[in-house]
């Protein structure tokens, strides 16, 4: 028999799907410094890009255990993909996380200023700021209010429906209405901010 390293991905896989668990370790170093790099450019932080590194071989093992891998002769497209799934996941979930407010209600980002920001950052924010006023005056009068009530006038969702005279949940229908159709033009015009 040749060695292992000279087999065809199909062949170790075949292999490790009859026992032989060096057909897998043959595979893993074959292909781990691409893995590797791909997750790390997309993650950019060493330690998680271990863990997602790790967890993508957990699947693929599960995958070829269970008998369900069908890539044939595509081994390291496939792994790719459950590589890049994983990131994109991992980006789900932090943009889930909560986000940490100071005693006032404020993102605690917003607070912190690590570094002096340049003019062309300033007049890039000017600029956005711009289109998001020209924008929020083709918003009906309700929602216009409600979002700036909140977002520059700092104002929690009862504070606006007894400044406007409305419940608590049609300030926040408002607002999510607002927010909807400003998504909705910025698609339009093609706006990034």
């Amino acid at each position: 028999m040749q060695p292992m390293h000279q087999l065809s991905d199909q062949q170790l896989i075949r292999l490790f799907a009859d026992g032989n668990a060096l057909a897998l370790e043959t595979l893993v170093m074959r292909y781990k410094d691409k893995i590797y790099t791909s997750i790390f450019l997309l993650i950019k932080d060493k330690y998680l890009a271990e863990d997602i590194f790790q967890d993508v071989f957990i699947r693929v093992i599960d995958t070829l255990r269970s008998g369900r891998y069908t890539d044939e002769g595509k081994f390291l497209p496939w792994a790719m993909r459950i590589a890049h799934n994983l990131c994109v996941d991992h980006f789900r979930r932090v943009r889930r996380t909560p986000v940490i407010k100071t005693s006032d209600d404020r993102d605690i980002f917003e607070v912190l200023h690590f570094t002096e920001e340049g003019a062309d950052k300033k007049m890039m924010q000017r600029q956005s700021h711009d289109r998001v006023r020209k924008m929020l005056d083709k918003l009906p009068e309700e929602q216009r209010e409600v979002i700036v009530l909140r977002h520059y006038g700092e104002l929690s969702f009862k504070e606006i429906a007894e400044h406007t005279n409305c419940s608590i949940n049609t300030a926040l229908g408002r607002m999510r209405y607002g927010l909807i159709n400003l998504r909705k033009m910025m698609a339009e015009k093609q706006i990034a901010l």
